[in-house]
């Protein structure tokens, strides 16, 4: 669904972000939204667009946010995403667990 006056390079980036996004499972009204709103905002920090809200010119750009949020490099994830993980598969004893031990529990 891209919009009328993206360019070339903007139809190409959502087509791929919403590639992206049902392969991993998003339903297809969820990656639309997602991919489309993501544009929508690089237009915006790059001057494309007549308006820009604050946020979307001062904000980090969305592919660092994506690059902080995945879950790679010396932090890995935070111990809420292993606390949710591990009430997923209803570990028991998670509550009173540290990152350290919910990373042993999670990984067996």
């Amino acid at each position: 669904m891209p919009q009328p006056g993206w360019s070339k390079k903007r139809e190409r980036q959502y087509e791929h972000i919403l590639d992206g996004l049902t392969d991993s499972g998003r339903s297809e009204d969820e990656a639309e939204e997602i991919a489309a709103r993501t544009v929508n905002k690089e237009r915006a920090r790059a001057g494309e667009s007549e308006t820009a809200s604050r946020t979307s010119t001062e904000d980090i750009s969305s592919g660092r946010r994506g690059g902080l949020r995945s879950h790679s490099g010396a932090g890995g994830r935070t111990r809420d995403q292993l606390y949710a993980e591990a009430c997923k598969r209803n570990i028991s004893g998670r509550s009173t667990m540290t990152k350290a031990e919910l990373e042993r529990a999670l990984s067996r």
